[in-house]
């Protein structure tokens, strides 16, 4: 085992088939004593023997749910491997009823030629990508957001290696640079004098 987690979290990956989610949330239970993963397509697989979407997903998320505030509860970090492309999704697996929990979404960067290579390696076909574009949306802000590049080996251990450096700090991942802040209005004023005192000046007719 590589390391301590700081504090209880809930880590939920987001990304195209191919990114790189469940080498990542294999890597982090791999090296982390206290973290459990949640595989959703292997929840799919294991009920009803199927891909997404499968018969009743309803009662797969249901389950996630089920599973993820009951490892919280007994002191176990989750990771929840799972596409979730859009907001509604990524929401859902990251609101617990557990309390005092770091929740972050992990969100893949990769470029669409990797991903395309990699979905007809594995699957014959570029249908997962074409899937998953379609309900893609970009994330909210308000959240604290990791943006995890693995377009090869390499930089897949450069970005583990910044995660895991955060997962074991004594940071909390809403600082700044994690953080979409919300301007204040002083700041806005202030943002906007500077950005006339640049503009050049008009002659007066």
């Amino acid at each position: 085992m590589g390391g301590s987690l700081k504090g209880l979290w809930l880590i939920v990956l987001s990304g195209y088939p191919g990114a790189g989610k469940t080498l990542l949330a294999k890597r982090l239970v791999t090296d982390h004593l206290h973290l459990a993963r949640i595989g959703v397509d292997e929840l799919r697989e294991m009920f009803f023997h199927e891909v997404y979407p499968c018969r009743d997903e309803f009662l797969v998320y249901s389950m996630i749910a089920e599973m993820r505030d009951a490892l919280l509860k007994k002191g176990y970090s989750v990771v929840i491997d799972s596409t979730a492309p859009d907001n509604v999704t990524r929401e859902f697996l990251l609101t617990s009823k557990v309390t005092r929990v770091n929740s972050l979404l992990v969100v893949f960067n990769v470029e669409k030629e990797v991903l395309v290579e990699r979905s007809v390696e594995r699957f014959g076909t570029t249908r997962p990508i074409e899937a998953y574009d379609k309900r893609w949306e970009n994330p909210k802000g308000g959240i604290a957001i990791f943006k995890f590049k693995s377009n090869n080996p390499q930089e897949f251990e450069a970005y583990y290696a910044s995660l895991k450096e955060l997962l074991e700090s004594e940071t909390h991942p809403f600082k700044p640079e994690f953080q979409q802040r919300i301007l204040t209005l002083k700041e806005i004023r202030e943002a906007l004098k500077i950005f006339l005192a640049k503009r050049p000046k008009t002659r007066q007719s």
